[in-house]
Formats: structure tokens, sequence, C-alpha cells
């Protein structure tokens, strides 16, 4: 418990003041959030997990969304969660959204807290401030359905842009202990063919960005070998 420990308390750290203007200000380079909120598409009276859910902008942008449908947010950082039961509660969907403390690489996290699999599992720029950030993925992937999606949107490398642009961008971001995953679509796609889920994934502002999703478990994965 000491590294899940030790990450709770760095985040609160950073945060503590931080989450005051956070979505003010991560509006203009946290990009894609709307893309990934607009594509998640759950069915109705389904359930959607956000692994990260930090202020819970995105959970509340969802909500609004989709009527229809639950939430679930787990994060480390009480003072994340603090923010986001304020601004949750502001917009009149505590009846629809729940809250979890705890670290989304434990499988165990959300233990008795909302439903044992998920229509939606998504993360938005969290994947790149998790220092366990593989098994945050396979934490999520537990908690999936058969049928369900899970979606990341990322940081990407930033390939078609200048390099003194990504230089000055892994810079700043590393002040934040936030560390674009150059081999996340590596591990996404060991991901897609262990668990036999159809992986799309594209490049958003010429690579500003990465959006990835894993689709539902393919029908051969669950058919018997032939002889």
């Amino acid at each position: 418990m000491t590294g899940t420990t030790d990450t709770a308390r760095l985040m609160d750290t950073i945060y503590r003041n931080q989450r005051h203007v956070y979505d003010l200000t991560r509006k203009y380079y946290l990009l894609g959030r709307d893309h990934l909120i607009a594509r998640l598409q759950p069915p109705a009276g389904g359930t959607v997990l956000e692994m990260g859910c930090g202020t819970g902008r995105n959970l509340v942008a969802a909500a609004r969304r989709y009527p229809d449908v639950r939430f679930v947010g787990l994060d480390i950082s009480d003072q994340m969660l603090e923010t986001a039961r304020a601004t949750i509660a502001k917009a009149g969907l505590s009846d629809r959204i729940c809250l979890v403390q705890g670290d989304a690489s434990d499988p165990k996290a959300l233990d008795g807290a909302g439903p044992a699999q998920y229509d939606r599992v998504f993360y938005s720029y969290t994947l790149s401030m998790m220092p366990i950030w593989r098994e945050a993925i396979e934490a999520g992937l537990a908690r999936l359905s058969a049928s369900g999606h899970l979606t990341v949107v990322d940081f990407g490398q930033q390939e078609r842009l200048p390099g003194w642009f990504r230089a000055g961008l892994h810079k700043w971001l590393a002040t934040f202990h936030v560390t674009p995953r150059a081999d996340l679509p590596d591990v996404l796609a060991l991901t897609s063919r262990q668990s036999g889920r159809l992986l799309a994934a594209q490049a958003l502002y010429r690579g500003y960005a990465v959006y990835a999703e894993l689709g539902p478990v393919m029908a051969e994965a669950h058919s018997p070998a032939t002889k």
C-alpha cells in the first residue's frame, strides 16, 4: 500500500491548489476529451466507468449527453474528488454519478462500489499520469463487459508537430509528473490480441493526442477451437 499512498499524496500535493482552476486551464491542451465523450454511445440504462476522473468534468459532460446512463468515477486524489463532488452536486447529477477514492491500477479498488462490469470504461489524459499505467488498463479491462468498449484519449508523440513544440511540451508536462506514453499504442495492440477485442486507433491534431478504442470481444474469441 506504500506505493499507492505515496501516489495519492503526490497527486493531492500537485492538485491541492490547481484543482480550483484545473478545468479552466486544461481545456486549452487536453484535446480530444469531447471527441471521446461523443463516441462513448453507451446503451440506454447502461453504466460507464471513468478511471481517473479528476474534477468530474468529463463525468458531468457525459451524464448530460446520456441522461439515461449511470456513471462511476474513480480517482486516487481526495483533493480532486472534493472538487468533483462539488461540481457534480452543482450540476444536479449526484443521483447518477458515484465517486470512489482508489488507485486505478488496483483491480480491487471498485469492489462493492457499483456494478461488477461496465458497458463503457474510459481513460482521459490519465494514463500519462499513472506510475503503474499498464496495470490500470488491465484493471479497467477486468471491469468491462464482453460487449463493452474501453476507450483512451491521451497525449501522443506529436510526430507531425515541430520538434521545438514537442520538446517544450514534454518539459512542461514533466513539471506536473505527466509523461506521454510512447509505447501506449503497442500496449493497447498487445491487449487487443490477448483479450480478443478489436482495436481502433487514430492520431488527433497532427499527433498531439492519440485516441484508441477496444471494442467488444470478437465472436471467434468465444468459439471453441475446431479440430
